[in-house]
């Protein structure tokens, strides 16, 4: 009972310790299991730590570095286990509702790993984890026939049947005294004696009353069974897990006595658990024995009283190295190395099973032996012992490879024979067509394991004009491909094609096969002024390029002039635009013209008086002074003529589209999937670029920025995409073709409103306002009307902007002011004074201190 105690408040200031802070610099890493790391985690969380900082307080607070470490990661795996199952979790999850989520996030693991509450020392013993299974059940099983071999004791339910000529049942309890009470018969002790036992005894009773059951042709018989079994109680003590007197079924065998007391602890022997029964030792259990043959003739049935007693392990070695299974092994007085690798498993295949070393402590102190493969029969551990296995080294004792060029590539069997570089070749099957055989290399190891290289002619040694070269273990032959040994041939189109880039190199090729290959011409490309730029492999004339030129075929026949000008490796083709041709450019008129809406610019010198004359002219209601010219800026992103030549085909397939038109003809069908199968392939191309245009915009990211594109707002105006541009348009169609005519760009939007009554207030006005527009009215009666100017006013800044977008500001002429003259349509802006930084107390005291100083200089400057 003491032991218990001791057992029992040792766990709780084990617990105690493993969940407390406080003390983290004494924890032993290898002595928590992942619930104790859990508890160490969610210790830390409640005390806003994170886990790297838990770490880092662990060191400093003492803890030594290996330990650290090891903490770091423990936690480390137990987090990378929780998301690994978390990720599986999400990944097989449907509808969730809220409030019903997860809240544990260590909850899955636990129910995943059956050892789960284990220390990593536990998880080493061997034969640990089999009263530690929640997987496993040891519970006897109650359906099985009656054992003839059963103790009958007090409370058992013994179910008596007589059968034959007489026909009868009983039900019988035995009573404390170990007797049944059978009627008409009596009592009859059976208390102690097995049911084969008390059957013969019951059937002698039986016969004074059944003369059938006995003499030498009996025709009655008796069947005696068990019914309800009953309790017993036995005392587990020792090293157990949970040491104590359980009650148990009496069909209950060790083993459950032990599962059901939590099975040896770390300290408890497996080997040499003990039963006592009246004071006597009676069985002798080996789980070692289950573990590894099956054995279970130790494993007797417990009694009532019994005592099972797990001592202190005497003898625990671990095994380290590639052996089946690795760790803490219990080893019995008279077994030896030999014996102790049938708990192991055996040796794994890359284990060296010539020799193994043994970590020893003699004499206070450690010592390494050496224990060769003849000995491990007879070799004896002691406790504590360290065996570590070897592994077989990386080396071969009969390879060579080959390897590059050949139709077989790998490793081969040096055999006894001996092997030459034409069977190696003739194994591998024999060289592709495209290898390099008048140079390969044979790599041989020499014996200081230095590489060295030679040469070969392999054409010779297969046509017989080589000598042959015997192989050596480790050769490496390498066959170069005749394209390892060039730059891959290339030529490059670029220009007025569907489709430039970088294409490979055909022998024989022409202009006219590249531009096939690349998806022919466009429509402004021309056929004739094709350039071919070709690498000039002598710089001594100082020339970088040589260029051809030519002229082909408009339908990409086959001329003399193509024939016999065929391309080289790494030429580069530029296809010109044909001269003259030009791409429709749109303007745009709105508002008071008779025809508003697009028009086509049709000559390079068109003004906006042309424009305004083919769209009828203006209407009777317009203002032509508010008229106003939208332009598009240089930082106008225009579509290229790719994207536009997209755009066009999308048309065509959406008018083309059966889903949405009507039936399609053969031809439209054909043109419908033709033009269906571009669009996608410029898709697929154009994701790629976004990718590596997302990439480099990446890249750029972390490059310093000007201060103008760091100033955001100054930046949106400088980089407006479209402006206003100021026109009178009373002049230009008073004057058409004058200085105001302008000369109309793609893009452009011509605005010509209605006529214009009313003028606007904005900015630093108390009430801004639009109000009518008055002949003859100066700026400061519409700013009256606005109720004025605030006292953040800039009056002197004061600008109007007119319906065309031309801006004027107020002029200052030796203290007057003059304000601009206002118009229909025109909106006055009055800005804002800027901000003054007040001086500071301590600006005030600097600059005092300066002027001090300086009337000081000045002083002693004065004669």
């Amino acid at each position: 009972m003491n032991c218990f105690l001791l057992v029992f408040f040792l766990l709780l200031a084990f617990a105690a310790q493993s969940q407390s802070l406080s003390d983290i610099q004494n924890l032993k890493v290898d002595d928590l299991s992942d619930a104790q790391i859990e508890q160490l985690i969610k210790r830390a969380e409640s005390n806003g730590l994170t886990t790297s900082q838990l770490t880092a307080l662990a060191r400093e607070r003492g803890m030594p570095a290996m330990e650290a470490v090891k903490l770091s990661k423990r936690i480390s795996e137990l987090q990378m286990k929780v998301n690994s199952s978390k990720q599986i979790q999400e990944g097989g999850r449907g509808r969730t509702v809220t409030g019903f989520e997860e809240v544990d996030m260590f909850d899955s693991i636990r129910r995943s790993d059956p050892y789960y509450d284990l220390t990593v020392k536990q998880k080493k013993i061997f034969g640990y984890k089999l009263f530690h299974n929640r997987e496993l059940n040891f519970n006897p099983s109650l359906n099985i026939p009656t054992p003839q071999s059963y103790v009958i004791g007090s409370g058992d339910q013994l179910l008596l049947d007589v059968y034959g000529a007489s026909q009868q049942s009983y039900d019988l309890n035995v009573t404390p005294e170990g007797r049944v009470f059978i009627p008409n018969v009596g009592p009859v002790q059976v208390g102690g004696s097995t049911i084969g036992a008390a059957t013969s005894r019951i059937q002698t009773a039986l016969g004074r009353i059944y003369s059938g059951l006995t003499g030498s042709n009996p025709n009655t018989f008796i069947q005696l069974r068990l019914g309800n079994i009953r309790s017993i109680k036995v005392s587990m003590v020792g090293e157990l897990t949970k040491p104590g007197t359980y009650t148990l079924p009496s069909f209950a065998t060790v083993f459950n006595g032990l599962y059901a007391a939590g099975g040896p602890n770390e300290n408890g022997a497996f080997r040499k658990i003990q039963v006592y029964r009246d004071s006597r030792l009676v069985a002798t259990v080996d789980i070692y024995e289950f573990l590894s043959k099956g054995d279970q003739r130790s494993n007797i049935t417990l009694q009532d009283n019994d005592v099972v007693i797990v001592p202190p392990v005497e003898t625990r070695v671990e095994i380290i190295g590639p052996v089946r299974r690795e760790g803490l092994f219990e080893v019995k007085p008279n077994e030896s190395l030999g014996d102790l690798y049938v708990y192991t498993g055996g040796f794994t295949s890359l284990a060296y099973k010539d020799r193994v070393t043994i970590r020893r402590i003699e004499d206070n102190q450690r010592k390494v032996v050496d224990v060769p493969s003849s000995e491990f029969s007879s070799f004896t551990l002691l406790d504590g012992d360290e065996i570590l296995i070897g592994e077989a080294l990386e080396r071969f004792s009969n390879r060579v490879q080959v390897e590059g060029a050949v139709n077989r590539p790998g490793e081969y069997s040096l055999e006894d024979k001996g092997l030459t570089v034409k069977t190696l070749l003739e194994k591998a099957e024999g060289l592709k067509p495209e290898a390099f055989a008048t140079r390969a290399t044979l790599y041989r190891t020499s014996a200081d394991l230095t590489l060295a290289a030679e040469p070969l002619d392999l054409k010779g040694i297969l046509e017989g004009t080589r000598q042959d070269v015997p192989l050596k273990n480790e050769d490496l032959l390498f066959v170069p491909s005749r394209y390892d040994v060039k730059e891959e041939y290339y030529v490059k189109i670029s220009g007025e094609i569907n489709y430039p880039g970088t294409y490979p190199f055909a022998s024989e090729m022409t202009v006219g096969d590249l531009i096939i290959r690349s998806g022919g011409l466009l429509e402004s490309a021309t056929n004739s002024s094709i350039e071919i730029a070709r690498r000039v492999r002598d710089s001594s004339t100082g020339r970088i390029a040589e260029i051809k030129t030519l002229t082909i075929d408009p339908n990409l026949e086959l001329t003399d002039e193509e024939r016999n000008q065929q391309l080289q490796p790494f030429d580069h083709v530029f296809i010109r635009r044909s001269p003259g041709f030009e791409r429709e450019q749109i303007v745009t008129i709105q508002g008071e013209v008779t025809y508003p809406g697009e028009f086509a610019i049709a000559s390079a010198n068109e003004r906006i008086s042309d424009v305004v004359k083919r769209a009828g002219g203006m209407t009777q209601f317009a203002y032509p002074k508010g008229a106003s010219l939208i332009r598009r800026t240089i930082y106008f992103q225009d579509l290229t003529d790719e994207e536009k030549r997209i755009n066009e085909l999308k048309e065509i397939r959406d008018n083309l589209d059966p889903d949405f038109k009507r039936k399609n003809n053969e031809a439209e069908e054909t043109l419908f999937d033709r033009v269906d199968k571009k669009i996608a392939d410029y898709d697929i191309e154009l994701q790629i670029k976004k990718q590596e245009a997302a990439v480099q915009k990446l890249s750029d990211s972390s490059l310093a920025l000007d201060s103008i594109r760091l100033d955001s707002a100054l930046n949106a105006v400088r980089m407006k995409k479209q402006d206003y541009v100021g026109i009178d348009l009373v002049k230009i169609m008073g004057n058409p073709g004058g200085e105001d005519d302008l000369i109309l760009m793609e893009g452009d939007i011509i605005r010509i409103p209605k006529e214009l009554q009313t003028v606007r207030m904005v900015g630093e006005v108390l009430l801004p306002t639009t109000t009518r527009y008055y002949n003859n009215r100066g700026l400061k009666h519409y700013i009256s009307k606005a109720g004025g100017f605030t006292e953040n006013a800039r009056k002197s800044k004061t600008y109007v902007v007119y319906a065309n977008g031309d801006a004027k500001s107020t002029r200052n002429l030796l203290g007057l002011k003059f304000y601009p003259r206002l118009e229909p349509g025109a909106e006055i802006v009055v800005p804002v004074k800027p901000e003054r930084e007040r001086l500071s107390a301590a600006g005030w005291i600097g600059l005092a201190s300066s002027l001090a100083t300086l009337g000081i200089l000045i002083e002693r400057l004065l004669p």
